[in-house]
């Protein structure tokens, strides 16, 4: 037991920890700068539950951590049909706020089903690819995989979650591309694709539309569609260079930065840490994204490898979407950030992600943990 316990401390990735550790920190240090207020503006959100949830979630990463990753392949069919299920109960009996239904009420916890399809999609293509890799230059396995992402996307779409459709699609072209699967084909799909968009377009709600619009001219109305973009890129600007300090900022302290705790939290980061906090953070996703390339290049199987890929697009496409859309250069998604954003589900299974890339790491010494 002893030397078991030697051999898991020993290749496990202290640095990978400890960046998730300081990333986990530092959004409950922002979370909490959020409740300094004008005498008469309420905080959006009590920085204690996140803590709570931070505890759970790292009791999450070191369990996942601790299990053999290789045996999440035998329970695909079950994770993959309980995933769908979830997302079927959201659309019949969800809890709905803002105009969006994406929650089961639990009573004590609001339990997110999209979040929880982000991990198993994953798990799920990760086992594919990896047992069709030599076939994967098929039409047939390349559409299959195709089919297995698209089922959850179209339900998260009808809740409606556009940007958790879109961190789907991109997990799947993420572990396509390192597939076998030829250029030629995926080529094919992605003139498919776009000859489509137009109708595709169509089927977005009208406020989503309206959000593309904005995107290309934030400043055509300031107080209407283009106010969030327009809050944000101010808070950001404002911080300067070493920002305005954890208690002051004036967009965040009045409230004028919409959803600061969630989607526009790197905003308000940026106003009390200024340009040198926004730099640091995003170092920390950095050496975040470096370390899981790096497990996935040195996993001794095609499992670990795909699972190590699909972890990294998702947390990638996260940072990119929310970073960009804070500072105005890229379409506002809802997207949050990872591990810094407040939201219960988010961290537990961002934290459960790590702890997968973890347990990869482990394990590539198979002279050690065997197969």
């Amino acid at each position: 037991m002893q030397s078991t316990r030697k051999r898991f401390w020993k290749n496990f990735d202290l640095i990978l920890l400890v960046v998730t550790l300081l990333l986990v920190a530092t959004g409950i240090l922002v979370l909490y700068s959020t409740t300094f207020k004008a005498a008469d503006v309420a905080a959006p959100v009590n920085a204690h539950n996140q803590i709570v949830f931070a505890v759970i979630g790292l009791i999450g990463l070191f369990t996942a951590a601790k299990i053999d990753y290789r045996a999440w392949a035998k329970f695909t069919p079950w994770l993959y049909g309980l995933m769908v299920l979830l997302l079927g109960i959201v659309m019949v009996a969800g809890t709905t706020a803002l105009g969006a239904t994406r929650w089961i009420d639990l009573g004590f916890f609001q339990f997110q089903p999209s979040e929880l399809a982000k991990l198993v999609l994953i798990v799920v293509l990760a086992k594919f690819f990896a047992d069709n890799y030599d076939q994967m230059d098929s039409p047939k396995n390349l559409l299959l995989s195709l089919v297995y992402t698209a089922i959850p996307m179209v339900m998260v779409l009808v809740q409606p979650d556009l940007g958790t459709a879109l961190v789907l699609a991109v997990i799947w072209l993420a572990m396509v591309l390192v597939s076998r699967a030829r250029r030629t084909h995926l080529a094919a799909l992605a003139a498919i694709g776009l000859v489509m968009l137009p109708v595709a377009l169509q089927f977005l709600k009208p406020y989503q539309r309206q959000r593309l619009t904005t995107f290309f001219n934030p400043t055509a109305d300031p107080l209407g569609t283009g106010y969030n973009v327009v809050q944000s890129t101010i808070a950001v600007g404002s911080g300067q260079l070493f920002g305005r300090g954890l208690d002051s900022g004036s967009q965040s302290q009045l409230n004028f930065l919409p959803s600061q705790h969630t989607d526009f939290i790197f905003a308000v980061l940026t106003e009390k840490l200024g340009f040198v906090g926004g730099v640091l953070l995003l170092a920390l996703f950095a050496a975040l994204i470096i370390r899981g390339l790096v497990v996935a290049y040195r996993a001794k199987d095609r499992f670990g490898m795909f699972l190590a890929t699909g972890l990294v697009a998702m947390f990638l496409f996260h940072i990119f979407i929310n970073v960009g859309m804070n500072m105005g250069i890229m379409p506002v998604t809802g997207i949050p950030l990872p591990f810094v954003s407040y939201g219960g589900t988010s961290l537990l299974i961002g934290l459960v992600g790590v702890g997968l890339l973890e347990s990869i790491a482990i394990r590539r010494k198979k002279i050690e943990f065997g197969t």
